[in-house]
């Protein structure tokens, strides 16, 4: 068995096929190119580049041509569910793993919605989808909607990531709490609109149905959790993430947390709320990495669960890392603040190989 690492950017990142990771590396950031560090270390590794605010069915579907060297092939029912072209790039020629075999297994590591893109591919891998089957012809139908590739998957990492939605996405939509009671350094405000700014003019155009701001809302992301089960034969890892420390019944910022998400962490620090469907948003939730609740990241609320146990690692369940005392950039290298991943990464992938 030969095991290749395709690593999966988040929510406004970039990857390999991206000019601008040339220049700045999404997997390594100031800290240099993590995915030439982990080649020459012998670990088999790729940056995909998908959709950067893509709903996780599209950046699967991306992320299937890039592998295979396909066009992409959004599904004739998605596509005209969701009013875009059933067909994008064409990867022929130019895949992002040139030597796939059959004795190919896929390790899946996923930052924040990257996560959730490796789940849907998981997913549909192994199930293909049945409305994509009943709208066209066999001969018609790209084989990730046939499914029945479950063993070609190894494992699925996700690393900081919304498994059971972003509560900033509801905090945002609730009339009945105030942002702007929530105190935060003033220079915070800046930052925050910044990045507020950005990734609102990105999604411009978008059916919001059909987007990773979608289904990061806590009740389709329990939607999409019912769809996405735990396979009993992949090895599931998940690194929560948290750098906030409880201030009475909330929590804030600790020192050091990159600008752009001090503002956004005072405030789930604070938030409790219902969702629509019902959901409680409650204490839990607060402790956050400055983008997300860290309860969110541990697993899905309801899959099968155990802390890591590194000599005893099982399929079929989410083995659960410590908590990583981090925000939610510090796995990929720090936007402003510099960090060296390379031990993490280097000791996450020597663990995966080894399971073998």
């Amino acid at each position: 068995m030969e095991l290749k690492y395709v690593f999966i950017h988040g929510t406004a990142g970039w990857g390999s096929y991206d000019k601008r990771y040339e220049k700045m590396p999404y997997w390594g950031m100031r800290g240099g190119d993590l995915i030439n560090y982990l080649n020459e270390k012998g670990f088999d590794s790729y940056a995909a580049s998908v959709s950067p605010f893509g709903s996780a069915w599209d950046r699967a579907c991306e992320l299937y041509a890039q592998i295979y060297g396909k066009k992409v092939d959004y599904g004739n029912h998605h596509s005209k569910t969701y009013g875009h072209e059933r067909f994008g790039k064409d990867y022929t020629g130019c895949s992002l793993i040139p030597d796939l075999t059959d004795d190919t297994k896929l390790v899946l590591i996923g930052h924040s919605f990257g996560g959730t893109t490796a789940r849907m591919f998981a997913e549909l891998m192994t199930h293909g989808d049945e409305d994509e089957r009943a709208a066209v012809t066999e001969d018609d139908l790209s084989p990730l909607f046939l499914g029945g590739m479950e063993d070609r998957i190894h494992s699925v990492v996700v690393l900081a990531c919304a498994l059971n939605g972003n509560s900033s996405f509801d905090m945002l939509k609730d009339p009945d709490f105030d942002l702007s009671s929530v105190k935060v350094p003033w220079w915070s405000r800046y930052f925050g609109k910044r990045m507020s700014d950005n990734l609102q003019t990105e999604t411009d155009g978008r059916d919001f149905r059909d987007s990773g701001d979608y289904d990061m809302q806590i009740d389709q992301a329990a939607l999409l959790n019912k769809r996405m089960g735990t396979l009993p034969n992949v090895y599931y890892y998940s690194v929560p993430c948290s750098y906030t420390q409880k201030s009475g019944d909330n929590y804030v910022p600790k020192k050091g947390m990159e600008p752009f998400f001090v503002m956004r962490s005072f405030q789930i620090g604070q938030y409790t709320g219902t969702t629509k469907g019902g959901t409680s948003i409650d204490q839990k939730w607060k402790e956050n990495d400055g983008r997300v609740s860290t309860v969110s990241e541990i697993s899905p609320f309801g899959a099968p669960i155990r802390k890591l146990k590194r000599n005893d690692l099982k399929p079929g369940i989410w083995n659960v890392f410590p908590v990583y005392n981090g925000d939610h950039m510090s796995l990929q290298g720090g936007l402003i603040h510099k960090k060296d991943i390379r031990p993490f990464y280097l000791d996450l992938l020597t663990m995966i190989r080894d399971v073998n």
